[in-house]
């Protein structure tokens, strides 16, 4: 069995959570399991050595995927928080969300013109948060090499909208369902 398929074994699915119709992708057991947690990460940061200066996570499990991925890549990382959460000028994004909305915040500086990205988070569902994630980086003039995810949900659609805002899109497993 290879590395992919034995991450992709250990994602639960449970349903109705956190509302009824929503499949959540419960990647718990993959971090709990220290050799899929860093297989997990060394399959997603090994593709992206040499060719980026930055990590930046989503708000919250993109920051644990992310923060590793930083390290193992020898480069700083950069947090996309909830609104409110950070100091100082920031940049606000707002956008939608497979169930409500939501805002997205950058601290200003932290990026720059000469900086490559990868934005990172767990799951790829209907792209609004990695979008949003996108423009922030923008703003700040960074160049986004890519979207690296463990879990992409094709069904969704997020992918193709992601990708069809020029942002390349990576995920080391694909599921059904609905988030």
């Amino acid at each position: 069995m290879s590395e992919r398929e034995k991450i992709a074994g250990a994602i639960r699915t449970v349903e109705d959570f956190p509302q009824p119709g929503i499949s959540f992708y419960d990647i718990g057991p993959v971090l709990a399991d220290a050799a899929l947690f860093e297989s997990s990460v060394r399959l997603m940061a090994e593709p992206l050595r040499g060719r980026v200066s930055k990590v930046v996570g989503f708000d919250a499990r993109g920051f644990i995927f992310g923060g590793a991925m930083a390290t193992m890549l020898g480069v700083g990382f950069v947090p996309l928080r909830k609104a409110g959460k950070l100091p100082g000028a920031v940049e606000r994004v707002s956008y939608d969300l497979e169930y409500g909305a939501n805002s997205l915040e950058i601290q200003k500086g932290l990026l720059g013109h000469e900086d490559k990205v990868v934005l990172v988070d767990d799951v790829i569902a209907t792209g609004g948060t990695v979008l949003a994630g996108a423009e922030l980086v923008q703003s700040e003039g960074a160049t986004i090499v890519e979207c690296c995810a463990l879990i992409d949900i094709p069904g969704l659609g997020g992918g193709e909208r992601i990708r069809a805002a020029g942002v390349p899109v990576r995920a080391l497993v694909e599921l059904g369902g609905t988030a």
